[in-house]
């Protein structure tokens, strides 16, 4: 599959899950799932099993570990871009604190626009808004082959 097509594929299945109610650590198309979720759901839907499982995970996580976890489990499976390099079909971590973890995570789907799972809000389109693009630490490429 080239690049482009992966994109594409990408922003059509993250669309595919808009409406799916917030759950904290599900994973379910149309049922629930939290943000890591969500990725978790496309990558299942491009290449099938997922390459690893998460651990149980509280909603502070980051900011009790201090390590930056997710940003290293994205690196194990996804590719690490620039962040001003993101474009539609990307994965974007974002850190709520300037010094904080990053702990949430959206698939950007348009110049400024990206599909995320957040607390108590079924998954969602939104632009991405000067508020979030501050608070973007890394982004990742799927790969166009598995």
């Amino acid at each position: 599959m080239t690049a482009a097509a992966c994109s594409e594929r990408v922003v059509a299945a993250a669309r595919g899950w808009i409406g799916t109610p917030y759950a904290h650590q599900a994973s379910l198309k149309g049922i629930g799932c939290d943000c890591l979720g969500l990725v978790r759901g496309i990558w299942r839907e491009l290449y099938g099993r997922e390459p690893e499982i998460p651990p149980a995970y509280s909603p502070d996580w980051a900011e009790a570990s201090g390590r930056e976890t997710l940003a290293e489990a994205a690196a194990r499976h996804l590719i690490a871009i620039d962040t001003g390099a993101a474009g539609p079909g990307d994965v974007l971590l974002f850190a709520y604190q300037p010094h904080a973890p990053a702990r949430h995570c959206a698939v950007k789907v348009e110049a400024r626009r990206m599909v995320h799972a957040i607390n108590l809000h079924p998954v969602a389109e939104v632009s991405i808004v000067p508020w979030w693009r501050g608070r973007l630490r890394y982004a990742f490429r799927f790969p166009a082959e598995m």
